[in-house]
């Protein structure tokens, strides 16, 4: 099966502060699965590194107050794009993020606080009017480990 996954689980130095977040279990999905690596952020033009980005309602704004929520919906669907190209049948994207954090992300304060929500690429993947086939699985990575076999 085709995964979509945040290149930084896989060790891709992509983050904003230009580190990744390898993560062990990620070479066990690779035995299983093909993997399809991808930035949001990048592919939507913001360098690495850059400063950091939070969720605020619908917009995406720097710690600096730049807006960068046009860089983050063209991220998100160039994510779209290949998961649909490529035949992906879910995606596992990192956590917390505000392009792909899956069920939380931080709330815009830049104090590290958490709120329920999805990053903009993790949104876009799970709408119903994207174009997507039923059971499509957008998961965070604490959950990327348990992705079955279709």
């Amino acid at each position: 099966m085709k995964i979509l996954i945040s290149a930084c689980l896989l060790g891709l130095p992509c983050r904003y502060d230009g580190a990744s977040k390898p993560q062990l279990w990620v070479e066990e999905l690779a035995r299983r699965h093909e993997l399809i690596p991808m930035c949001p952020e990048q592919m939507g033009g913001l360098p690495t590194p850059r400063n950091p980005s939070e969720r605020r309602g619908d917009r995406v704004v720097m710690r600096t107050g730049e807006d960068v929520t046009e860089q983050y919906r063209r991220g998100a669907a160039c994510a779209l794009r290949l998961y649909q190209l490529l035949g992906c049948k879910a995606a596992v994207l990192k956590e917390r993020s505000p392009s792909c954090g899956c069920g939380a992300v931080y709330d815009g304060t830049f104090t590290g606080t958490l709120t329920d929500g999805d990053g903009v690429t993790a949104a876009l993947l799970r709408d119903p009017c994207a174009g997507r086939e039923s059971g499509f699985g957008v998961v965070g990575a604490r959950r990327g480990k348990t992705v079955k076999d279709r």
